[in-house]
């Protein structure tokens, strides 16, 4: 199955009461026992620690590329692998800001195949040997993560970001 990097948006009032009350953020994440996806949901499968990768190169100064994937203010106990994640309002903003003035041609110029083999970047195995389907994979689900982002900023919320 392997690990997925999920994120929905929330609003303030539901963001404050899953930090006063971290024992109800599975509940939220995992609606009726996993049988539905919170309000908003979206994921970006595996391609989450390659495209974390790739913003990185791009932005090591830039605190915006570093929350887009990994970033936030951890919440809770274990939710999946490792505790769930927030961003505010405010950092939503300036992830969907910062990923909307990146060209994707920079971004895709990320794409360093060997070094994300040596790197051990999951999913391991596939950079060298997939090239150019592996960057296509990486950037269809990049795409979905700057959409997420633009809408979720658009509607003024905060969102919560987990691997599962």
């Amino acid at each position: 199955m392997g690990m997925t990097a999920c994120f929905a948006p929330v609003n303030a009032e539901t963001l404050l009461e899953l930090k006063n009350h971290p024992d109800q953020i599975e509940d939220y994440l995992y609606p009726n026992d996993g049988a539905y996806e919170p309000p908003g949901y979206m994921d970006i499968d595996k391609a989450w620690h390659g495209i974390h990768f790739m913003l990185s190169q791009i932005g090591q100064q830039q605190m915006a590329f570093a929350l887009a994937v990994l970033g936030g203010e951890e919440v809770g106990d274990d939710v999946g692998y490792g505790p769930a994640r927030f961003l505010t309002a405010q950092q939503v903003k300036a992830v969907a800001t910062s990923l909307s003035e990146l060209d994707e041609t920079h971004f895709c110029e990320q794409f360093l195949p060997e070094a994300m083999e040596a790197a051990e970047i999951y999913p391991t195995g596939i950079w060298v040997r997939d090239g150019y389907e592996a960057l296509e994979y990486l950037l269809e689900n990049y795409r979905q993560m700057v959409f997420f982002y633009q809408q979720t900023a658009e509607n003024g919320d905060g969102a919560v970001l987990w691997l599962c």
